[in-house]
């Protein structure tokens, strides 16, 4: 079974195989076999193929726009890979509606249940290739054990002996601790459920990552990173897409052990809620992120309690999220780390509708809480934000700009990376965090 849990999704052999899949399917629902010669049944399957990719291409497109700008299921318009690879699949299902006609017209059909299976096990091979395609994209199941959730499911909760003892002291100074002999070589993660105290939000499991250092004795005050996935998603998706621990171990090998407690938390509630991280109609989502989760984390962890080495992190809504948390808690969360964030938070494309859905079409009450118009009227010397967007992201890259600037008029310290092949993915994230580390080492005062 581990050998089946580790087989990759997005190269090797399944890629090879969802292409021959996808080939042969296609090649199986243009091919018929009748009377014409061979170069009228080619040219009759090169006109199918163009009919059926036209038709696709355009029911795809009216989907999305339905989906955005009518559903509001998503805030921003999909990536335009990610509406390409959705057309041969879309064209496979009318291709086989098509067939079926075929098939089952006939005055005296010959074994019309074989070639319907035949032909839906194509329709199978070009969907699989389509799926691989846009999870390569997305960058967030690399394995089956991401796609199947069983590693993380392993994952133990959090056990006293990891927890800060009641009146304890957090720990010694990073400054005033070395690394003692025989550190394990790697982090360790926890999960545990963090309740909304005072905002009354029910938030899904958090994820902890625990660094080397943490698992000595005495242990130091580390600094602390609590994270956001991006929306629809979980906060499981930073150990996945995000590949978490492995960035933070080699992180921490390359700091004597030493690396940022990092805290995975979820404000949405479920995969498919939107709580733009505020208190509003929807939710009180920023209680719980600047009370509740700090609260949690004083009293359970054993970490540094000068804010000063605390910072918020996360990619696409999380991203967003994150500016908002520095924006609006500077206090509490000192630097952040922001992947592909949005320009400002959002349930819909349209913001009339974000804003009637949160606010009850209050644009004010909206707009004071935004990270532009608070770096706007705030300062914000001695903070840092550390930006990063994919290359091939035109639009987050022009949220980056925007940002980035705004962010530098207001006296944010400003560091701004784009991730080359990177798209709007986890691949982006993933990429950008050991440099968005090494900007939070600086300010922490952690050294090689």
């Amino acid at each position: 079974m581990d050998f089946l849990e580790d087989i990759r999704l997005v190269d090797g052999p399944v890629l090879w195989i969802a292409w021959a899949a996808g080939a042969a399917g296609l090649a199986y629902l243009l091919w018929w076999r009748d009377g014409l010669s061979r170069s009228r049944r080619v040219l009759r399957a090169a006109a199918a193929a163009v009919l059926a990719a036209l038709l696709a291409a355009a029911l795809v497109a009216g989907g999305h726009w339905l989906l955005i700008y009518v559903f509001s299921a998503f805030p921003e318009v999909l990536p335009l890979e990610v509406l390409a690879w959705s057309v041969p699949a879309v064209a496979a299902l009318l291709l086989l509606i098509l067939r079926l006609r075929r098939i089952w017209g006939a005055p005296r059909p010959a074994h019309p249940w074989r070639k319907t299976a035949a032909a839906t096990v194509a329709v199978l091979g070009v969907g699989t290739l389509s799926a691989v395609q846009i999870n390569d994209y997305f960058g967030l199941n690399h394995t089956v054990s991401d796609l199947t959730g069983t590693a993380v499911a392993r994952i133990q909760p959090l056990e006293d002996g990891l927890k800060r003892a009641a009146g304890a002291a957090p720990g010694v100074s990073l400054a005033g601790w070395s690394a003692p002999a025989g550190l394990p070589d790697g982090g360790e993660l926890r999960r545990a459920t963090i309740h909304g105290t005072n905002s009354g939000f029910q938030s899904r499991e958090a994820y902890i990552y625990l660094p080397p250092a943490y698992q000595a004795a005495p242990r130091p005050a580390l600094p602390v990173l609590v994270l956001f996935s991006g929306q629809p998603g979980a906060p499981a998706d930073w150990l996945t897409g995000g590949a978490l621990r492995s960035r933070m171990d080699r992180f921490a090998a390359a700091h004597h052990g030493v690396a940022p407690v990092v805290v995975v938390v979820d404000p949405n509630g479920s995969a498919s809620g939107n709580t733009m991280c505020l208190d509003s109609r929807i939710a009180q989502a920023d209680t719980f992120l600047s009370q509740d989760v700090p609260a949690w984390i004083d009293r359970t962890l054993a970490v540094d309690p000068d804010r000063r080495q605390w910072a918020a992190g996360g990619f696409s809504f999380g991203g967003t999220c994150a500016v908002q948390m520095v924006t609006r808690h500077p206090e509490i969360y000192r630097s952040a780390l922001a992947f592909s964030s949005e320009k400002e938070p959002a349930i819909a494309k349209e913001r009339e509708k974000t804003i009637d859905a949160s606010f009850g079409g209050d644009t004010e009450a909206f707009e004071r809480l935004t990270p532009l118009r608070l770096m706007a009227e705030r300062r914000f010397e001695g903070h840092g934000i550390y930006f990063a967007a994919g290359v091939r992201d035109p639009e987050f890259m022009g949220y980056l700009a925007v940002l980035s600037a705004a962010a530098r008029d207001a006296g944010f310290t400003v560091e701004t990376r784009s991730i080359e092949n990177a798209g709007h993915s986890w691949l982006a994230a993933s990429s950008g965090l050991p440099g968005g580390l090494d900007f939070l080492a600086a300010r922490w005062g952690i050294r090689p």
